[in-house]
């Protein structure tokens, strides 16, 4: 069976193709490779002074992406509520895509001789642009996919992504390997995010092409447009409480929210510190994450629709607390690998599967924007915590292993969740049941 209006659907998955650049080369791998060597050019330690501390270069890191999803998630309720009282959640996309990109672009003066401060500005506004935007992206899918078709349009569009990024990720791979005109490591590496930056802003504009445009939830706003958001972001909320499988499936998401895209963000720097690996290999490793995460979203849509999005959720959470507990004790280069593959098939289905349940969840609505902001917001505040915690942990104890066994700890609290979910969803289903066998009676 296939999907309906191919063009619109294409056309918004491209969105992933262009913005998950950010995501594999900026956050995942030649960002932080790059960032520890330039870090330690300075000090020749791994310790840095920002803005008169001294911290762990790791340790700045965590803390600025940290901060970043704090700002997100404070300002996101507003914004969406916004595009949706007035129509223009596609503005909203275009100023997030911009913003991003040209962060992306601005890496490119980082160096070990640049002011640090700026360097972790453009990395907190790279940030807030590829993640601010993905509100707007997400709460599209109910408007352009049927329920019966969100699971595999969700996939589609982190297919687009990781096919998209790890393209991306190649002309990196290859501009560092080959070295044309005889550019230094650095340069190749500068290159790239540059290069980042012009992949996300040009192939979006065909997102921006394609989409149509939302069409406000209220005929006439009030004028006062804070107002109107936090009427709009009080209307959700208020619905959200009274819809039990919707406020468990959150509060699952929340936790394990909290150590997926922690993983993702820190998977890369625990390699480089503790297991010493070069920044080719790595780099090769986390191409095939990519590759292997295509499955992993494709095949977890076709599972849930025979096994039901719960239970592939339950599984795949299952999977995330067997990846830490190996991940604690990985040692040696292969253990690193057969974990990022299994990493990789966890990794794309997860959040594909959760995007998708989230969007057959919620109530039949213009107000899409406004509730997908409840679900980023929730992502953000969760990787906000998340990655702080892993820092701090980091901090205290100056050992990352111990921050893994917390990110451990978040999984297990969401699969409660799932589980609590699932029970209350299979009760309510049996009650309508009852219900139309008692109506049928009469």
């Amino acid at each position: 069976m296939s999907i309906p209006n191919r063009k619109v659907v294409n056309g918004w998955a491209m969105y992933d193709w262009a913005n998950s650049v950010y995501n594999l080369v900026i956050t995942t791998t030649f960002f932080p490779i790059y960032y520890l060597g330039v870090t330690k050019a300075r000090t020749g330690t791994d310790e840095v002074a920002f803005m008169g501390k001294t911290l762990l270069a790791s340790v700045l890191y965590d803390y600025t992406l940290s901060f970043a999803y704090l700002l997100i998630a404070l300002s996101l309720p507003i914004l969406s509520s916004i595009a949706d009282t007035r129509g223009n959640k596609k503005n909203f996309l275009r100023f997030f895509c911009y913003l991003g990109s040209l962060a992306c672009a601005s890496l490119f003066t980082f160096t070990s001789t640049s002011s640090l401060e700026l360097g972790m500005l453009s990395v907190m506004l790279a940030a807030i642009g590829f993640w601010g935007g993905l509100v707007f992206y997400n709460s599209y899918l109910p408007e352009i996919a049927a329920p019966e078709y969100q699971d595999r349009v969700s996939a589609r569009g982190f297919s687009f992504g990781y096919i998209g990024s790890v393209l991306m990720q190649l002309v990196g791979f290859a501009l560092v390997t080959i070295k044309p005109f005889g550019i230094t490591d650095a340069m190749a590496v500068r290159i790239t995010f540059l290069l980042v930056g012009v992949w996300w802003f040009g192939f979006a504009q065909i997102t921006f092409k394609r989409l149509p445009a939302s069409k406000p939830a209220i005929s006439n706003g009030s004028g006062k447009v804070f107002q109107d958001g936090f009427i709009e972001l009080k209307k959700v909320y208020a619905q959200v409480r009274v819809m039990p499988v919707l406020k468990r499936f959150l509060r699952a998401f929340f936790f394990y929210s909290m150590g997926v895209q922690t993983v993702m963000m820190v998977a890369v720097i625990f390699a480089s510190k503790e297991l010493k690996l070069e920044a080719t290999k790595l780099i090769i490793c986390v191409v095939l994450i990519q590759l292997v995460a295509i499955l992993g979203a494709w095949g977890m849509a076709r599972l849930s629709g025979r096994f039901g999005n719960f239970k592939v959720l339950i599984a795949t959470v299952l999977l995330w607390i067997g990846v830490c507990l190996c991940a604690y004790f990985t040692t040696t280069e292969m253990q690193f690998y057969l974990l990022a593959l299994a990493v990789g098939l966890v990794m794309g289905g997860i959040q594909s599967l959760s995007r998708s349940t989230y969007a057959k969840l919620i109530p039949e609505t213009r107000d899409t924007a406004s509730f997908f902001s409840y679900y980023d917001v929730t992502e953000k505040l969760a990787i906000a915590i998340g990655v702080f915690s892993f820092g701090y942990i980091e901090h205290i104890t100056n050992n990352m292993r111990t921050s893994v066994l917390v990110l451990m700890g978040f999984f297990c609290i969401g699969l409660i969740w799932l589980f609590s979910a699932l029970q209350k969803q299979r009760r309510l289903a049996d009650r309508k049941k009852q219900a139309e066998v008692v109506e049928a009676g009469a």
